[in-house]
């Protein structure tokens, strides 16, 4: 279903866009991704909405015939890209899980700020972002989802998650959709 609307306590949650992720191919480029996450990071902060910038420290200690890396990570393999230009006012949240509030204070956070709608971007679609918003829908926040910044290692995963999972979890649209809504509201 397209987004049809911005509620009034939004907050836009970008997913792993962070320096040791920017060299993983990936179905739509990365650049794409970033900037596209940034321009909304402006547009939310402009309007004195809530900006949450997620970064992946590490995994769950749980079993899987995932082979797990088995060397220590770059000192800035967790640092956010600079192009999201990080705010003192942005809210930063580090995960070990797939999704972004599991083991952290997400909801909590943004309870206190009254949030009542996430709006997703980051990487990747049919990991970070999926979990994040399977759980903000299960939360009872309304999920708002920009397919066009966010994309996946694996192709068919990203078609997946964007054609058949997220309509089920919330609204989907492009980066173009939110920031029109926002004009609009900022108009009202």
């Amino acid at each position: 279903m397209p987004l049809t609307n911005l509620d009034d306590a939004c907050a836009l949650v970008v997913i792993d866009l962070q320096k040791g992720l920017l060299g993983l191919p990936t179905a739509h480029p990365f650049s794409e991704v970033v900037g596209r996450s940034a321009q909304l990071a402006r547009a939310f902060r402009a309007r004195s909405l809530p900006v949450v910038l997620v970064n992946v420290s590490g995994s769950a200690p749980g079993r899987t015939d995932a082979v797990r890396p088995n060397y220590a990570f770059p000192p800035d393999w967790t640092d956010l890209v600079p192009e999201l230009e990080r705010q003192p006012g942005d809210y930063t949240v580090t995960k070990q899980r797939w999704g972004a509030f599991l083991g952290t204070t997400l909801d909590e956070d943004l309870r206190k700020r009254d949030v009542t709608q996430i709006v997703l971007t980051g990487v990747a679609t049919s990991i970070g972002v999926e979990s994040t918003a399977r759980s903000a829908y299960d939360l009872d926040y309304n999920v708002a989802l920009v397919v066009d910044a966010m994309t996946d290692r694996d192709p068919d995963a990203h078609h997946y998650a964007v054609t058949k999972i997220f309509p089920r979890l919330g609204e989907t649209a492009t980066t173009d959709d939110v920031l029109k809504l926002l004009a609009e509201r900022a108009a009202r």
